[in-house]
C-alpha cells in the first residue's frame, strides 16, 4: 500500500465520524432524502453516502484506485462543508443533513 493510500485511508476516517449502520439507517430517512442537487432523481450526496457505506465495509486490500479517488472527493467534501457552517443552531438544518449524507455528522465533532 502506497504512502499516499494510507493518507487517503487516514484523512477519510477523520473526516466520516459516522459508523456504516448509522449512516446506512440515516440514508434511509426523509430528511436525508430532502437535502442535496437531484437533478438525476437522486442527491449526489445520498448516492455517495450509499458508496460510503461500501467503503466503510470494505477490506483494506480490496479497496480500488476509484474507491481511493472517491474517499478523497468525500474528504473535500466535508473540509469544504464545514467551513460554510451557518450561524445557529445547525441540528435539523439541511447544513447538517447534507454533511450527514457524506458520512460527517458535525454534532458527533
Amino acid at each position: 500500500m502506497s504512502d499516499d493510500q494510507d493518507q487517503t485511508r487516514q484523512e477519510f476516517g477523520e473526516a466520516v465520524n459516522m459508523t456504516a449502520s448509522t449512516l446506512e439507517k440515516w440514508l434511509g430517512t426523509d430528511e436525508s432524502k430532502e437535502v442535496g442537487d437531484k437533478s438525476s432523481g437522486e442527491s449526489t450526496g445520498h448516492a455517495s453516502g450509499r458508496r460510503i457505506v461500501t467503503l466503510l465495509k470494505t477490506k483494506r486490500d480490496d479497496l480500488t484506485d476509484s474507491d481511493y479517488q472517491h474517499m478523497r472527493k468525500v474528504v473535500g467534501y466535508v473540509h469544504r462543508h464545514l467551513a460554510q457552517k451557518p450561524d445557529g443552531d445547525v441540528k435539523d438544518s439541511r447544513w447538517r443533513y447534507s454533511l450527514m449524507n457524506w458520512g460527517h455528522d458535525p454534532l458527533e465533532d
